[in-house]
């Protein structure tokens, strides 16, 4: 790994353009003409252990990782969340379940890493040891989600079985934390298996506090406070992702399949029409209105 490549280089030629970035989830890194051009989709294929980008026609035109039976550190183990970042890719290894696939039998497969990797497949930076599981330095476990914040060039990290979201540096220094390490809860600065993280205008964290049934919003001040709490008046019975949306108002995917919109205020929510998936819902609304078309935010941690 190049460490010698940083995220202020990447950030001054950020191109993302109009890409679409979904969430879904042959050979490594593959480079070609049709890379990263505007209405290409890419695709996390999770228990295929790899990331893809499609043209509109459905051809792969991308991609990381070798397919189910390649579960090595030069693959990504069981990737949950990608998204492109100018001519990179950012992408997190959760690891797979044993009988996931052939050759994860008995403890599965770990990874547990962040990875950013350039158009050819090489990995030019990574937050996690591979097939390592911990709350330690250089360490996490099951990164469910990243997210590039482009004005600090920082990294925000859904560390879910740890109980925590933070944000790391390109030299992997904490900036920032949410959630006690391997503390499940729900008084201050605990959480109980977060799946998701979106950093705000207004500079806080929105906190998809799944088991919880809540999505809060936090500070980035020390100590980190709650500001705000969404539970669509206590329907919700497992927030599996929180988005802030251009009105205010709080979008929230109840698992396993209602969608509400909360207003700031919390006044009785609304179904939202023609979602009625998660992964749906996280695909459309999410992975763009994040994304710089619908405007990235000024303040960062």
């Amino acid at each position: 790994m190049n460490s010698s490549h940083s995220f202020g280089r990447i950030a001054a030629s950020l191109l993302i353009g109009g890409v679409i970035l979904l969430s879904g989830t042959v050979s490594k890194g593959q480079s070609s003409s049709e890379f990263n051009r505007p209405g290409n989709i890419l695709i996390t294929d999770q228990f295929n252990n790899r990331v893809i980008e499609i043209d509109p026609a459905g051809n792969i035109v991308w991609q990381f990782g070798n397919g189910p039976g390649d579960t090595s550190a030069n693959a990504i183990v069981g990737t949950n969340d990608a998204e492109r970042v100018g001519n990179f890719t950012l992408m997190s290894g959760t690891g797979i379940p044993a009988g996931a696939t052939t050759n994860c039998k008995r403890s599965g497969c770990v990874d547990n890493r962040v990875i950013l990797v350039d158009s050819n497949g090489n990995i030019v930076w990574q937050y996690g040891e591979f097939g390592v599981t911990g709350f330690g330095p250089n360490q996490l476990n099951t990164p469910v989600q990243n997210t590039y914040l482009p004005t600090s060039g920082n990294v925000l990290i859904t560390d879910q079985g740890n109980e925590r979201i933070e944000v790391r540096r390109t030299d992997n220094a904490i900036v920032w934390q949410y959630g006690e390490n391997g503390v499940v809860g729900m008084g201050p600065n605990q959480l109980n298996n977060p799946n998701a993280a979106e950093l705000l205008a207004n500079g806080n964290i929105l906190i998809s506090d799944e088991n919880n049934n809540r999505a809060i919003e936090v500070t980035h001040t020390a100590p980190s406070k709650i500001v705000a709490t969404f539970t669509a008046r206590g329907s919700v019975s497992g927030v599996a992702f929180a988005s802030r949306l251009p009105n205010g108002h709080t979008l929230l995917t109840d698992l396993p399949t209602r969608t509400t919109v909360a207003s700031s205020k919390l006044i009785p929510t609304t179904k939202c029409s023609g979602s009625t998936s998660p992964t749906r819902v996280r695909a459309a609304i999410h992975r763009r209105c994040r994304r710089a078309r619908c405007g990235w935010p000024t303040a960062t941690p």
